[in-house]
């Protein structure tokens, strides 16, 4: 054993450059402040929210485009800064004279991903549009009620983004705006999904829609470029790489993230301080084409989710059937197989994993299938490190 020989080399290790800086530049579920490439969407959809300058409501709008096309980014953004800039704490005293600036309006952001209910619905805009804390236990969805009942008094404008609207079914949409429109006060909403208006909107003739088309190579390279910035060090990516990495994602900027944050996993997996072609092959090879959102995915219970981890390192043999891959994760979770069996059938149903049949599979009942996962593999595995 030669100790100084180890300690040396572990300081040359600290010593070289560090790979990744912030982690959380590089995912696909992190927001930017500001979004790169989406000026004329902010403005788009300025324009429909236009009246709530003047303390008057803005029309329902309907912000609609593709997966990966930076929806969410420009309404979170959008409404992170209409709050900091136009709202102003419940408890202050304004005071308009004609001609001045009103200032009771308030803007909340829900994702629908992670509210299901009508009480979280009520506490995220609570939460979202009060300076004090909202407990969630101790207080029912009246209570909740009453308290934003409260907030809108004496003619407070408030305008609600709700993201991912499709992906919960329209019956929960037309819930929560009809739960707006059921105060009585001066509420509007700004829906965002990739679904058509007349497939998810509760009234689309009354609701304008904001379109948001995937991005172009060139916005996507700057996209991705923005995001190394702050994420990786400098020159440790090339302009071809990024480019490159933009030609394959096609526009889709979640799918391009997702396998950057591959590529860096795989360059640090190789004690790498600059991330090579390899580690961008591997990266992208680790994103299935279709792909599952990593928002929706990270929004599962915890359960779920350490199912999930497990079921994607399994080796293709351990997933030619549901009840062999349910088998191999029971091997080492406390959850039951048939508890397990029912997660994959939920994921199947979700489009969170695919049940490719069989061929050749002949025989009386259902047809085997094998279970292949739509989850961008490298990128999952490493946001969700540490839950095992």
């Amino acid at each position: 054993m030669n100790l100084e020989e180890r300690i040396l080399q572990r300081k040359r290790r600290r010593d070289r450059r560090q790979l990744l800086l912030e982690e959380a530049s590089l995912s696909p579920v992190w927001h930017p402040e500001e979004p790169t490439g989406r000026g004329p969407t902010v403005e788009r959809l300025l324009d429909r929210l236009e009246p709530v300058f003047d303390h008057r409501t803005p029309e329902n709008v309907y912000v609609r485009g593709p997966a990966g096309s930076g929806k969410s980014a420009v309404v979170t953004a959008l409404f992170a800064h209409l709050a900091r800039l136009l709202s102003s704490p419940e408890d202050s005293i304004v005071t308009t004279t004609r001609g001045g600036s009103a200032e009771n309006r308030s803007f909340a952001y829900v994702d629908l991903r992670e509210t299901t209910s009508e009480f979280e619905f009520y506490h995220a805009v609570l939460d979202a549009t009060t300076s004090e804390s909202v407990p969630r236990r101790g207080l029912s969805t009246a209570d909740l009620r009453g308290r934003v009942d409260d907030h809108l008094r004496g003619g407070r404008v408030l305008v609600v983004a709700l993201d991912h609207v499709d992906e919960g079914g329209t019956d929960q949409l037309a819930s929560f705006t009809g739960e707006l429109a059921s105060l009585g006060y001066r509420t509007s909403w700004v829906a965002v999904g990739r679904a058509a208006p007349e497939d998810v909107l509760p009234d689309p003739r009354a609701t304008s829609e904001v379109t948001v088309k995937p991005y172009h190579r060139a916005e996507l390279a700057d996209v991705l470029t923005a995001r190394l910035s702050t994420g990786v060090t400098r020159d440790a990516t090339t302009h071809q790489q990024v480019r490159r990495l933009a030609a394959w994602a096609e526009g889709d900027a979640h799918d391009a993230l997702a396998a950057l944050l591959g590529a860096v996993d795989a360059a640090l997996e190789a004690d790498s301080d600059v991330i090579e072609d390899e580690h961008f092959d591997a990266g992208m090879a680790s994103v299935p084409r279709p792909c599952v959102s990593l928002g929706r995915v990270l929004a599962l219970s915890e359960n779920r989710r350490a199912v999930l981890r497990h079921l994607v390192t399994l080796p293709p043999d351990e997933r030619a059937s549901v009840g062999r891959a349910a088998s191999a994760v029971a091997s080492s979770s406390s959850l039951s197989e048939s508890t397990i069996t029912r997660y994959l059938y939920e994921f199947a149903e979700a489009g969170i994993v695919e049940r490719v049949p069989v061929e050749g599979a002949h025989g009386a009942g259902r047809p085997p299938s094998r279970v292949e996962t739509r989850v961008p593999t490298r990128a999952f595995l490493r946001l969700t490190r540490g839950e095992d």
